[in-house]
Parts: structure tokens; sequence; C-alpha cells
């Protein structure tokens, strides 16, 4: 018998996050990893979890994550993003709960190119009269 998967794609920044929903016990596994074992810290566990929660379906699915890029708060961002995304596929009036969370929009802030002249994006050399 095939497993229904729930499929969703979420970035930021860097991050690209493939996760997929299986009916299970919510065990969340993060590229061959327990979510505690990849992310120390407890911010970062908790914006994992944030859509699961908001939906009161934490215990339901098991999430598993492949992702990759950027750093640790970005690859957060990319994975609830994801979630998200794959929670709609599993019930499409969940819609306002997320929106209104702001969990379905792709954050657009990304690092801003660094310009001829400057040491950074912004940073100017240091000025000296002399």
């Amino acid at each position: 018998m095939a497993v229904v998967q729930f499929y969703g794609t979420g970035r930021r920044k860097e991050s690209v996050a493939r996760v997929r929903l299986v009916a299970g016990d919510g065990r969340i596994v993060v590229n061959g990893k327990a979510l505690d074992d990849y992310f120390g810290l407890e911010t970062l566990k908790a914006i994992v979890r944030q859509p699961l929660v908001l939906t009161d379906t934490l215990g339901r699915y098991d999430v598993l994550v492949n992702v990759n890029g950027g750093g640790f708060t970005g690859q957060a961002g990319a994975i609830r993003h994801g979630i998200a995304r794959a929670l709609l596929q599993v019930n499409p009036d969940l819609r306002p709960v997320l929106k209104k969370a702001g969990f379905l929009t792709r954050d657009p802030r990304m690092k801003e190119r660094k310009k001829y002249g400057l040491k950074g994006a912004r940073r100017a050399p240091q000025f000296s009269k002399r």
C-alpha cells in the first residue's frame, strides 16, 4: 500500500528546504538527524514547530526535511515555510490561519551586494585627513 505524503518547499535567504509530511507520531528529522541534534538553540526548534503548533497537528505527522544552503537561522525559517506549505496540501482550510501568522509569505530579505569602492555593502574605507 502506498504511503500518503504531502510535500512543501520552503525558502529563506540562501536556504532551501524540501519538506515531506507523512502520517506518524510527530518525529521531525532534518538531514537524517533528529531536530534536537540538528539545531542547538531552542528558539530555532520553536521556529520549526510553529506551523504544527498553530494548526494543532504536532503529534499527527512525521516531518522529513532535506535542507541545504545558508546558516542555521535561514534553514529554520525555510523549514517553517516548507511545513506551512505542506500543511496546505493536507488541509486547504488551514490557509487563513497560516496566512494570518505570516508562515506562507516568503521572506524577501536577502544579503545586499558589495559595491566597488567600499569594503562591504555600505561600509566605506576609514576616513583619514592626511
